[in-house]
């Protein structure tokens, strides 16, 4: 028989590795923006359209981008893109479906999503003070590792060690 083992959230790697993620979101939204720009002025400098424009007459015309790196970073600013509309709907999904989904985004944007960073926790409880009422230090990590774990069971599935105490719960092992 399995003994149960305190389930210590600073321990999974599942958390440090969503926490991560969240505290690096803002700088690669901010990237990815950049390349975008980049590739923008690349096309008009090297093609005298827009993006838009030109992708239109792209297949028509055969051109190769292999040559001047276009493809390669179109590549990568794609696979940024598809991440972060992964991390995108799954902070949605905690939002929708979680029974604290509300508090959790909210919690989650202020802390992480918000186009700008607060310097310290002060400052995002005086924002989230609309969203929810009297909320403490305290009670503030406490609901963000909370949301942390929440949303990193969405982005991970349902191997992380908390979700697997719980299917213990239902399907204990038989000696």
């Amino acid at each position: 028989m399995k003994k149960n083992i305190p389930f210590n959230q600073e321990e999974n790697p599942l958390y440090h590795d969503t926490l991560t993620l969240l505290k690096k979101y803002r700088d690669v939204v901010w990237s990815l923006e950049l390349s975008v720009q980049r590739v923008r002025r690349k096309f008009q400098i090297e093609y005298g359209n827009s993006i838009e424009d030109f992708l239109e007459s792209i297949y028509l015309a055969g051109v190769d981008f292999d040559e001047n790196g276009i493809a390669e970073h179109a590549q990568s600013i794609e696979r940024s893109h598809k991440m972060l509309k992964l991390v995108e709907s799954s902070v949605e999904l905690l939002r929708t479906k979680h029974k604290n989904g509300e508090m959790y985004y909210w919690i989650l944007y202020f802390s992480f999503f918000s186009p700008q960073k607060y310097r310290n926790a002060e400052e995002i409880i005086e924002q989230l003070q609309p969203h929810i009422l009297d909320i403490s230090y305290q009670t503030f990590y406490r609901r963000r590792k909370e949301a942390i774990d929440a949303l990193s069971s969405i982005l991970w599935g349902y191997s992380s060690r908390e979700s697997m105490n719980l299917l213990e719960e239902f399907f204990p092992e038989r000696p």
